[in-house]
C-alpha cells in the first residue's frame, strides 16, 4: 500500500548533502539519494471520492462484484435503516468497525498521493497480543495519529486503539467520530484494560504541547509527562514500540497563536499558519510534505513485576529511554528524508 524501505538508516550527526536538521533545510539535494520524489500537483479530491465509493463497497461486502445494483441498493437502504434505528454493533469502548473502515479508506489517498507516506519497521508491531505504540506528536492538527493508525492497519494488519485527550471527546461530532473509529479516553484504566485484552494501543505523550508547538521548535520533543503510559505497559506486561514520525511538522507550520480567542472557545491554542486564517477554508488544506513513519524495535516490559510500575525512578528511566529513542530516530530520519517537499 505504501512505500516500504529498509537498509540505510543514518544516525544523528550524519552529514549529507541535502540533509534537514531541526533548524531547517541546509541544502536542496535529496539526502536519501532518491530523486524520484515529486511534490503532488493537486489535492487528491477525486481519489477521495473513489475511496468513499470503495469504502461503501467494502462495508456492504456483497452484491458489487457481480454487478447486482438492485440488491446492493436494497442492502444500502437496509444498512441505513438499521443505523438510524441504532441497530449496529459496537464494542465495549464504542468502536464501530464499519465506520472505522470507511475512515481508513478516506485516509489512504491522502497518505499515498499527497504525503507519499513511507512506512518502515512495521514488522516490529507484534502480530498478536497487546502492545503499546508511543509516538511523537506534531502538526497543529493531530493528523499524525490518524496516519499511524492507517499504517498499523495496512502494514501490520492490526487495529490501533488511540488514547485521546478529554477535549477530543468533548467536541461535538469529533468526539463521537473518534470513539466510533476506535479511540478512547486517555486514562490508565482504559489503557490497561485494552492492553490486557490483546489490543494495540497508541499514545502520544507530548499531548497538546507537541502538536501546538511553534514551527521553530519542530522535531524537538516536549516532555513525556509522568510516564503513565510506561506504567500501564509494565502492569500489562506488553512491549512498548517507539514510533518516530517525520512529515507532520510541515503540514500546518504554526507561526503564531490567538490565546485570547482560544480561551474563549475552550481550546488549548488557536493556530496561525502562513495560510490560515488568511485564505479561509483553503488555508486548511495540509501542505504536501514527505512523510516517514518508522516503528522501532519493541522494548520489553514482561520481565518486570507489576509492582515495578509503582517505582517512580524505574518508570522515569524507561520513559526517558523511549523518548530518547524517538528523538534520535527523528534526527536520523530528517537526514534521510532531505527536503520536506521534494
Amino acid at each position: 500500500m505504501f512505500a516500504r524501505r529498509g537498509g540505510d538508516k543514518s544516525g544523528p550527526g550524519t552529514d549529507r548533502a541535502g540533509s534537514e536538521t531541526p533548524d531547517g533545510p541546509t541544502a536542496t539535494a535529496g539526502a536519501s539519494g532518491d530523486d524520484t520524489w515529486s511534490t503532488p500537483s493537486q489535492f487528491p479530491v477525486s481519489d477521495w471520492l473513489v475511496a468513499a465509493i470503495e469504502a461503501v463497497r467494502d462495508a456492504l461486502d456483497s452484491g458489487w462484484k457481480n454487478g447486482d445494483w438492485e440488491q446492493t441498493t436494497a442492502q444500502l437502504v437496509a444498512q441505513l435503516r438499521r443505523r438510524l434505528a441504532g441497530e449496529y454493533e459496537v464494542d465495549e469502548f464504542g468502536m464501530d468497525p464499519q465506520i472505522q473502515q470507511i475512515l481508513l479508506s478516506g485516509l489512504r489517498p491522502l497518505a499515498r498521493d499527497w504525503f507519499r507516506m513511507e512506512v518502515r519497521g512495521a514488522e516490529n508491531v507484534p502480530p498478536e497480543g497487546g502492545a503499546l505504540i508511543v509516538a511523537n506528536h506534531s502538526g497543529t492538527v493531530p493528523v499524525d495519529a490518524a496516519m499511524t493508525g492507517l499504517a498499523v492497519h495496512d502494514e501490520a494488519d492490526r487495529t490501533l486503539r488511540l488514547l485521546g485527550a478529554d477535549l477530543v471527546f468533548q467536541l461535538p461530532f469529533v468526539g463521537e467520530l473518534a470513539r466510533k473509529s476506535g479511540a478512547t479516553l486517555a486514562c490508565t484504566e482504559d489503557a490497561e484494560r485494552l492492553l490486557r485484552t490483546g489490543h494495540v494501543v497508541g499514545v502520544w505523550p507530548e499531548g497538546f504541547k507537541g502538536i501546538g508547538k511553534p514551527y521553530t521548535e519542530r522535531y524537538k520533543l516536549q516532555r513525556f509527562g509522568r510516564g503513565g503510559f510506561v506504567a500501564a505497559a509494565m502492569r500489562a506486561g506488553v512491549p512498548i514500540v517507539p514510533v518516530s514520525i517525520v512529515g507532520a511538522e510541515e503540514i500546518y507550520p504554526l507561526i503564531g497563536n490567538m490565546p485570547s480567542l482560544a480561551r474563549l472557545l475552550g481550546l488549548p491554542y488557536l493556530p496561525i499558519t502562513p495560510f490560515f486564517p488568511w485564505l479561509g477554508p483553503v488555508g486548511m488544506i495540509p501542505l504536501p510534505s514527505k512523510w516517514i513513519i518508522e516503528f522501532g524495535e519493541p522494548i520489553r516490559t514482561d520481565a518486570y513485576s507489576e509492582d515495578a510500575a509503582d517505582d517512580p525512578m524505574l518508570v522515569f528511566n524507561l520513559t526517558d529511554q523511549v523518548r530518547e529513542t524517538i528523538q534520535q530516530t527523528l534526527y536520523a530520519l530528517l537526514v534521510d528524508r532531505g527536503h520536506p517537499f521534494r
